[in-house]
């Protein structure tokens, strides 16, 4: 925004007029700049001294008014309120592009503030700091100074916000309909009295009133086309709103000439259906937007404020209500029915059920009892129980949800990246285009040059092509989250959907990640109960993942062992009903029951073997199982043409063996998490799109390294943080969901594209050539908008 443009009556800053000789004013640029008030004077030269006055010419549109009634001092408050490390505010008074810059790099430059990420469509900025170092008074201050309104995180208010800006649009899109169907009962009259019923005066006071009812239109729904396309040309860029404006001044400097010469075309109608059609397809977009975007906000209204924490248990049973996030590990909480678990833990008392709708879109309560892990944001839908805290709130399942949702759109994708580059070229491309078919017609014929350069600007405005892509993938996305994955980067639809190869691993992904029991082999007229409850006795408190295996297949312990010792490597052994047991590894168990192993070492499975002082008791043979759906996803995704490769640490027999379950022709193992990423490059270097599906830590690299990649709900953090998108549930149905949606989404998006092409380069020869008037001009213009948006909407259906 070049400083030879404004008005040197106007605030530099915010660009509402000055008083005559201000008083206030700031050195930006080294000169001089005049201020409206001392709260924008402060702004701007907090932004000068910050060293980032580029702001100013890269800037969209002015900032918003400071005034001087900012009270920092009472922003302390907050400090005792908002004490983590990694805070979520919200951020009112953002105008474009450049304030997303200003105020990254701003904070940046805090002492204390390690990284400032702006998500421009939720308005949230994501802040990590020391808290020590950068208390949240700082950072509000900081931003008040450079012009914008911040406080924590408040969904109430926050939606509050984006409810006032619905209810904005709203009103002048009914203003705009209104005038639009006042317009339309003098213009019919006129259309209709083609014989000559109607006498010039009577023709006049028809133009004269409509004259009148388009002013509203124009003045006050038509403002924000208006002034972006103003912002637009100042900073010398042909955005979207530049042909809008135009046609719409164009429009109505031609008719209010005719109404005031008394002959000539007036376009009042054409103008006021122009402005209500657009604002029509507008809030259609801002409505799919703000579907979208309500993930975060219930994933947030599901934590809990507070929680009713036992005193001393199990020694009491009274609980103090504190606030979630003061709980730390080892706390035991009351979790009544009908509530959200605070944090992450551990039932220790009481059988219930919990609703995961919200954590991983499964659709069925599941049924869990004691030593059932429980994520935060589950809600306990049958009767209290009570949990043991392994997590703190702000580092549950739940929060750590929310930030990756928060991370979710940062960026814009490739396609949509694409389009904006398209649409910018295409509005210069139509400029010219208007001003040559309005000097061919001048030559051809002067009375049809106006008209013809007007439709040929209402009709081909690029709306449907931006809103062709964003549209598409915004409503996608929301029905990805619905299925149980969360989308955390913009590009994870249409990479997955160009994908050529789909990496798995194995443990945790392809498999459960824990060994089961597959089946148990009695000898010696044992039963099959009998030996589990005997195994299960011995290993009561161990937490080796085969003792764990063993317990759920017996259920409920009925017998318990004493004189137990654990023979590190090789088993166990104890005392049950006054004779003794082992329990291990066949050699171990020999020791004790004598004579050859019964039936030999089976192959595939991890063999847990059980003997007395009288011989071999039973055999319990365990696997880690695969997953029942990866041979459905495996098969879909071979059906789609994508080439499925298994990568697994575990040895080549083990991992051709489920390979050779699932259909999968190639597959490695011994595969460290170098070799793993030393593969999927070796992939790309081919030409191959990756994608890669992971579950633990050791994917983190091969996970960052992938075109796409999936993590495991379930799986370790860092493996999540690396990852495109997240499978929220147990197993990879959501990469099914994904890979469905993505298909489906590109050939939306095809579509959209495909038709606001396919409309541009029919339209817009017809309105050259004088076949369209304006008014049919602006329905198409507004109809192609609409449609694009309706078509994007389609995908919300899952």
């Amino acid at each position: 925004m070049s400083a030879a443009v404004l008005d040197t009556a106007a605030c530099w800053h915010c660009g509402q007029p000055a008083p005559a000789a201000s008083p206030w004013s700031a050195v930006v640029d080294g000169a001089n700049r005049t201020m409206c008030c001392p709260g924008c004077a402060a702004a701007a030269q907090a932004i000068a001294d910050a060293g980032l006055a580029d702001y100013y010419d890269n800037r969209t549109e002015f900032a918003a008014r400071i005034g001087d009634d900012a009270d920092l001092a009472a922003l302390r408050a907050y400090d005792d309120a908002v004490d983590a490390d990694d805070v979520v505010f919200t951020i009112e008074g953002i105008r474009c592009a450049a304030c997303v810059w200003l105020i990254e790099r701003r904070l940046n430059a805090l002492p204390g503030v390690t990284d400032a990420l702006l998500n421009v469509a939720t308005e949230r900025l994501r802040v990590r700091r020391d808290p020590a170092v950068a208390k949240a008074s700082d950072i509000i201050a900081a931003l008040r100074a450079i012009g914008y309104t911040a406080y924590p995180l408040d969904a109430e208010r926050q939606a509050a916000h984006l409810e006032r800006e619905r209810k904005t649009l709203f009103r002048r899109l009914f203003v705009a309909g209104m005038s639009m169907m006042q317009v339309m009962m003098y213009a019919v009259p006129v259309y209709l009295a083609t014989d000559g019923t109607m006498d010039a005066d009577m023709r006049a006071l028809m133009h004269w009133a409509a004259l009148l009812l388009t002013v509203p239109a124009v003045a006050y729904s038509s403002w924000p086309f208006l002034r972006g396309a103003w912002m637009d040309l100042r900073r010398g860029v042909a955005g979207m709103d530049v042909p809008v404006a135009l046609g719409i001044l164009a429009a109505s400097a031609a008719s209010v000439v005719a109404v005031v010469r008394g002959h000539g075309d007036v376009y009042f109608d054409s103008i006021t259906m122009f402005v209500f059609l657009l604002l029509g397809s507008r809030y259609l977009e801002l409505d799919a937007r703000r579907r979208a975007a309500r993930a975060l906000e219930g994933l947030q209204r599901a934590a809990p404020a507070t929680a009713q924490r036992f005193v001393d248990f199990p020694g009491a049973r009274a609980t103090d209500t504190v606030p979630a996030g003061a709980l730390v590990p080892g706390d035991v909480v009351l979790v009544p029915p009908g509530q959200a678990v605070p944090a992450d833990g551990v039932i220790v008392e009481g059988d219930t059920e919990v609703d995961l709708a919200l954590l991983t879109g499964e659709s069925r309560t599941r049924a869990l009892g004691p030593g059932a892990q429980l994520p935060g944001g589950a809600v306990n839908v049958a009767q209290a129980i009570v949990v043991r805290v392994t997590s703190s709130a702000r580092d549950s399942t739940l929060a750590l949800l929310v930030r990756l949702v928060e991370r979710a759109g940062q960026d814009k994708p490739a396609l949509a990246l694409w389009a904006d580059r398209v649409g910018a070229w295409f509005v210069l491309a139509l400029l010219v285009l208007t001003v040559v078919v309005c000097a061919g017609w001048y030559l051809v014929d002067p009375a049809r040059a106006w008209p013809a350069a007007i439709a040929v600007l209402v009709v081909s405005c690029p709306c449907a092509l931006s809103l062709a892509t964003p549209t598409a993938l915004a409503a996608a996305t929301d029905r990805l989250l619905r299925r149980g994955a969360l989308a955390v980067k913009p590009h994870v639809l249409e990479t997955l959907g160009r994908a050529t190869h789909v990496v798995f691993d194995k443990t945790g992904t392809l498999t459960y990640g824990h060994p089961v029991l597959r089946q148990t082999v009695t000898f010696g007229g044992a039963s099959r109960r009998m030996a589990l409850q005997l195994a299960a006795a011995l290993e009561t408190g161990s937490a080796h993942p085969l003792a764990q295996a063993i317990r759920d297949a017996a259920g409920p312990a009925a017998l318990v062992a004493n004189m137990v010792n654990q023979v590190v490597g090789k088993g166990i052994e104890g005392e049950i009903g006054g004779r003794r047991y082992r329990l291990g590894n066949a050699a171990f168990v020999a020791g004790i029951a004598c004579g050859q192993i019964p039936g030999g070492q089976p192959g595939g499975v991890t063999a847990v073997w059980l003997g007395t002082t009288s011989g071999w008791v039973a055999r319990f043979d365990l696997v880690d199982d695969i997953r029942p759906e990866s041979r459905d996803v495996v098969a879909g995704l071979r059906a789609a043409g994508k080439t499925v490769v298994l990568l697994s640490g575990d040895d080549d027999e083990a991992a051709q063996d489920v390979a050779m379950q699932l259909g999968i022709a190639h597959a490695l193992g011994h595969q460290l998490p170098e070799d793993k990423l030393t593969v999927v490059r070796g992939l790309q270097r081919e030409g191959a799109v990756v994608a890669m599906v992971g579950d633990g830590i050791n994917d983190a690299a091969v996970l960052s390294g992938a075109d796409v990649s999936f993590a495991m709900g379930q799986g370790a953090q860092l493996a999540q943080l690396h990852a495109d998108c997240v499978l929220l549930g147990e197993g990879l149905r959501p990469l099914e969901a994904a890979l469905d949606t993505a298909a489906a989404t590109l050939r939306v998006i095809r579509q959209n594209l495909g038709w606001a092409m396919l409309y541009n380069v029919a339209a817009i020869p017809a309105a050259a050539s004088g076949l369209l008037n304006p008014w049919l001009s602006g329905v198409g213009m507004a109809a192609s908008s609409a449609l694009v948006v309706l078509n994007a909407a389609r995908l919300r259906r899952a």
